[in-house]
């Protein structure tokens, strides 16, 4: 078993898809509820901004890695927090990573709403798969419990 960190790096079509839904997010139009999100880089000190799709269960709101342990999940751990943006409407928030044993109702939810996008991720775990199935997967795939500020 390999002691690197799970990551699966997107396509060259993928990245570019990504930057298209960053720019459309950035000027206001959500797809299916995606949002462009800024996290300071652990190195660089400036903002990064990658896609995602934030993802709300029962009372709380997240963020999960499909593609694993990738450089916003690092510089996430490092910052505690960035911002999430939609047009004009920009929400600062903090950031607390989940255990793996607090993932598993959140990536069975995660995938239902966001499976058609991102199950090629999950190494043929879907939100069909057992209790079991989806727990081994859950180290492969941070999850972040992100407390929007008023």
């Amino acid at each position: 078993m390999s002691s690197t960190p799970y990551y699966r790096k997107g396509s060259p079509v993928t990245v570019r898809l990504n930057g298209v839904i960053g720019w459309l997010a950035r000027h206001g139009v959500s797809l299916a509820g995606a949002a462009e999100m800024s996290v300071r880089g652990r190195k660089s000190g400036q903002m990064q901004r990658i896609p995602v799709n934030p993802h709300v269960h029962g009372d709380g709101q997240y963020l999960v890695s499909a593609r694993g342990h990738s450089q916003w999940v690092r510089n996430m751990r490092a910052a505690g927090g960035g911002e999430l943006r939609v047009g004009r409407k920009v929400r600062a928030f903090t950031a607390v990573e989940l255990p793996d044993e607090h993932k598993l109702p959140i990536l069975r939810t995660y995938l239902e709403k966001w499976g058609w996008e991102v199950n090629q991720y999950f190494q043929g775990v879907t939100a069909k798969s057992s209790d079991e199935e989806i727990m081994a997967s859950a180290a492969d795939h941070p999850v972040f419990r992100i407390e929007v500020r008023s």
